[in-house]
């Protein structure tokens, strides 16, 4: 959060200088209003550049057995270009390395998901599942690993997830 900023300071920093430029390109005419205006412009620009590569920048950092199930984007009325163009939150991540079907029912697999979400320090959680490929029934497990039934889901026929984790 620090070096955002830090950069966020340095944008407004340069588009104030890019604006003291053309004052100085126009002798002067160009009025003063102009400085602080490219300085808030380009530090909302900045901003707005990190929100909208976050998603993609997070998901090269990931390794190859890390397939992404899920996203979600937002449309908040205090960014109104999320409207225009939705930007992405959280997602949601498979770990195909921890996949492992039951012994007893080849159609029962047990894996981790890990849903990493934006904020100002970005947040990563992750957390057991069982998935019923048979049924399409996907139940988190809780810390002692007990199924939560009343967080028991099924899924469509071509949601990411289960086509990730049974075929």
């Amino acid at each position: 959060m620090f070096w955002t900023f830090v950069a966020t300071v340095f944008s407004g920093l340069g588009a104030a200088g890019i604006a003291l430029g053309i004052r100085a390109i126009t002798a002067k005419r160009a009025p003063k209003w102009i400085i602080p205006v490219f300085a808030g412009l380009g530090m909302l620009a900045y901003l707005i550049q990190g929100e909208y590569t976050w998603f993609e920048h997070k998901k090269s950092q990931l390794p190859p057995e890390a397939v992404v199930v899920g996203q979600e984007q937002l449309k908040n009325p205090l960014r109104p270009w999320t409207y225009l163009v939705p930007q992405v939150t959280s997602f949601t991540v498979l770990d195909t390395n921890s996949l492992e079907s039951s012994p007893n029912n080849r159609d029962i697999h047990m894996f981790y998901l890990y849903r990493f979400e934006q904020s100002y320090t970005d947040a990563v959680s992750k957390q057991i599942h069982l998935l019923n490929c048979a049924s399409k029934e996907l139940v988190p497990l809780d810390d002692s690993g007990a199924p939560q039934v009343e967080r028991l889901r099924t899924l469509a026929d071509d949601d990411r997830l289960f086509l990730a984790a049974c075929i």
